[in-house]
């Protein structure tokens, strides 16, 4: 993603206007009032807010293009139901819906596929938990979501889990200056374990102790996966041959071994 572009969706970036806190205000009244030139230039007076946002986004491997257009979407709905009267900054406003608009199309989005009715139960879960943190003041329990959804709490749970947006292997988790430590470095990998590697190490040594005809054979029969007809007819003997050669093959790996 190349967040340094200077045109994006058509748009002259570093050519973007900037609007005050006041100006915007008398915008808002005027636009309230039905002034659709007033609301056009709201829009176009935060393009940048829109900018400083998909940064966050910058290593989904998504196109710039898509999420400024996406992010523009969250920055018109945000304008069409601000209120002036509530005394907010219209970015600390902003910002979450811009954020929003973009988490939800990029779920929507995901490689990983959620069926509708799992989204569904998702969002119903996201929209009580918010209801109840401002009611409480308090992170809701699964178990209280799931009551109050009437739903068993598992479904809450797989729901949850289903529009979780999928981290990168090459996810920077801390970075003190140095090289930085990425999420694959933190995952353990039974299938290349010392003893494993070291066991590929031996074969390998050991292969070299069979003629061509044997490392062809071995090579058929347990990397390729064919069967003794199959191998037989490829270098034109007998199966009954391709078995005593391949028996021949593995006791002298076993010896080497």
């Amino acid at each position: 993603m190349l967040t340094n572009k200077v045109e994006i969706c058509g748009v002259n970036t570093s050519k973007l206007p900037v609007l005050k806190n006041d100006k915007m205000r008398i915008l808002f009244a005027q636009m309230q009032e039905g002034d659709n030139e007033a609301r056009e230039t709201l829009i176009q007076g935060n393009l940048r807010l829109v900018l400083s946002v998909i940064q966050r986004f910058s290593n989904r491997g998504e196109y710039v293009d898509d999420l400024f257009q996406v992010g523009c979407i969250g920055l018109i709905k945000a304008i069409d139901n601000f209120d002036l009267g509530q005394n907010v900054r219209f970015s600390t406003y902003a910002v979450p819906m811009i954020i929003g608009e973009i988490r939800r199309y990029l779920r929507d989005n995901n490689a990983v596929r959620v069926s509708r009715s799992l989204r569904d139960i998702a969002y119903k879960a996201l929209q009580v938990r918010e209801r109840l943190v401002n009611a409480n003041e308090a992170e809701p329990s699964i178990n209280l979501i799931a009551r109050e959804l009437d739903i068993p709490r598992e479904e809450v749970v797989f729901a949850l889990d289903a529009i979780q947006e999928p981290v990168s292997l090459f996810e920077p988790i801390y970075n003190d200056g140095g090289d930085p430590i990425l999420v694959m470095d933190q995952i353990s990998d039974d299938k290349n374990t010392d003893e494993l590697w070291l066991e590929e190490i031996a074969i390998k040594e050991a292969m070299k102790k069979l003629n061509d005809r044997e490392k062809h054979i071995v090579n058929l029969r347990f990397f390729a996966g064919k069967t003794q007809m199959e191998v037989a007819d490829e270098i034109g003997i007998s199966q009954a041959q391709v078995s005593r050669l391949e028996k021949a093959a593995l006791k002298q790996l076993k010896k080497h071994i």
